[in-house]
């Protein structure tokens, strides 16, 4: 008798996802956590392992179509029934009755494909080490996404003031606009939903906080995109539909943008010595599975200076009015990926050597390379790194990451000319910069912060002495 495999739980706050892959064809022999489908969500790609020993007997999702966590996606038979087995029994008719239900059941199920609200993007695409860093680190790039925020990575956005509940009762809005209600702390339960058969959209969550906010006597929010003029007017255009991915970073990165007061404080560093050094100890962390980066060096240095400045180590509670500082150091590193950027995080980053972070690095940038990032490998960042080293230029201002409050950013390294004891030396400099939360951290906290930075880029025995 044919039994329905329901789509696991995919991860915190993750409802539904697109089919991207479907790994196994009816009349195969599965095997128990054997990789059956690919799935798209709104933070990574997962492989969907089956919960079962069988024979799939039919598959009832197709590639590109939106899977529910819960919905049936496949029908199997125990591996050792007469009818897996190929034999005609009486109950293969019987077999055909919950197939019938299942697919009932996913056409009666609630679509959480995307709302038709458009969402603001941003993001810059990181380089070598969030994805590799100036030196190979493996490619990376600007932070603002996915991480998790709220729920975030991908990459939350505002801070989330206390995450919004809903009644419960199910409310007819895709995940990607659930979450960012949660991180503007509204409920989405109570937002009037203007698509058919009241579907909500962003703009419906943006308007409804707008009206809030009217009624408050706050300022509004900001205008709702104006429409897009018909570009085929001038000539040929073409269309394509923005993945689960860049529509969480989009939105993620157009809230942490429009709640979030930036500033961006740059300065160069004096990495000479640090450079010969790290040339010098690099065949120790390859013969060890791992390369050398300076992405790697500034996760060490950046969780030395947090622990010197908590403030920067924080996240801000705009609905109670409280600053949380966090007592643990995971570092989110953007990493560049052929679908977008991710920000995978580094956990406990003051526990481990430079080798062991170098080591790390390499893998989780390779997974994510790979699609093989779970969502709780990017949440829970404290801190974000963003190297676009890689790709060069000399200065950029990344989006902080929220519900962190701060994000570093590397350009590439320069020799330049620098006066020094009466002559000009050529010396290598590493342009540094920023970005930080204006409603939690001052303009002489980043710029010591700062400092402290370049200082320990340049003075690396100022880690052992401080760090």
């Amino acid at each position: 008798m044919a039994t329905p495999f329901n789509l696991p739980a995919l991860g915190e706050n993750i409802d539904a996802g697109t089919v991207v892959g479907i790994l196994v064809e009816v009349g195969d022999r599965v095997e128990e956590n054997q990789p059956v489908l690919e799935i798209e969500t709104d933070k990574a790609n997962l492989e969907v392992p089956s919960g079962f020993s069988g024979v799939v007997t039919e598959i009832l999702v197709e590639n590109g179509a939106t899977a529910d966590v819960g919905a049936p996606v496949l029908m199997y038979e125990d591996a050792g029934s007469e009818t897996a087995a190929g034999t005609e029994t009486d109950g293969q008719a019987e077999a055909e009755a919950p197939v019938a239900e299942a697919r009932e059941t996913v056409a009666d199920t609630p679509s959480s494909t995307v709302s038709d609200g458009k969402a603001d993007a941003g993001g810059e695409a990181d380089s070598s080490t969030q994805a590799p860093p100036e030196t190979g680190a493996p490619p990376a790039a600007e932070a603002g996404p996915a991480e998790e925020p709220a729920p975030p990575t991908p990459t939350s956005p505002t801070i989330p003031p206390a995450p919004a509940v809903s009644s419960g009762a199910l409310v007819p809005a895709a995940p990607s606009v659930r979450r960012f209600a949660r991180e503007i702390g509204l409920d989405v339960g109570q937002v009037p939903g203007t698509g058919p058969a009241g579907r909500i959209s962003v703009e419906d969550v943006k308007s409804h906080s707008r009206q809030l906010s009217a009624g408050r006597g706050a300022t509004s929010g900001p205008a709702p995109s104006a429409p897009l003029p018909d570009f085929s007017k001038w000539g040929p255009v073409e269309t394509e539909p923005m993945s689960n991915l860049r529509r969480a970073a989009a939105e993620h990165l157009s809230a942490a943008w429009t709640n979030i007061p930036h500033v961006t404080y740059g300065d160069k560093a004096d990495v000479t010595d640090m450079e010969a050094l790290r040339k010098q100890f690099g065949p120790a962390a390859e013969a060890a599975g791992g390369k050398l980066t300076m992405t790697a060096i500034a996760l060490k240095i950046v969780t030395a200076a947090l622990k010197r400045f908590p403030r920067f180590n924080a996240s801000v509670d705009m609905a109670s009015h409280e600053i949380i500082y966090k007592k643990y150091y995971h570092v989110g590193v953007a990493v560049d990926t052929d679908r977008g950027l991710v920000v995978p995080v580094i956990r406990d980053v003051d526990r481990k050597n430079m080798i062991e972070l170098s080591i790390e690095l390499a893998e989780i940038a390779a997974r994510a390379r790979d699609r093989k990032l779970s969502p709780d490998d990017m949440q829970g960042s404290t801190f974000t790194i963003s190297n676009l080293g890689g790709f060069g230029g000399t200065f950029f201002a990344p989006i902080v990451n929220a519900p962190d409050v701060a994000i570093l950013g590397l350009a590439r390294s320069r020799m330049e000319q620098v006066y020094i004891d009466g002559a000009f030396q050529p010396r290598l400099m590493l342009p540094l910069m920023i970005s930080y939360d204006h409603r939690l951290i001052d303009g002489a906290d980043g710029a010591r912060f700062m400092q402290w930075l370049v200082q320990a880029f340049e003075e690396p025995f100022l880690l052992s002495l401080e760090g």
